[in-house]
């Protein structure tokens, strides 16, 4: 891969991760002001497909070295 790819994937991460802590902090406040449970499992879920994007875009920066 290279270092510009690389690069660009790592910014993606990092608005990624940035995204995941702003639906973090709007669960919160979902939840205490006391919404409605069905629109709080929904942002739970787009937190969760964010997260698996996280997960899967490090994959590709840092792959699995067998030894």
């Amino acid at each position: 891969m290279r270092d510009q790819e690389q690069a660009e994937l790592r910014m993606l991460v990092a608005r990624l991760r940035h995204e995941h802590e702003d639906y973090d902090v709007a669960i919160n406040a979902m939840i205490q002001t006391g919404c409605d449970q069905l629109r709080i499992q929904r942002m739970k879920k787009k937190k969760l497909v964010i997260k698996d994007k996280i997960t899967n875009i490090e994959d590709q920066i840092i792959p699995d070295i067998i030894a």
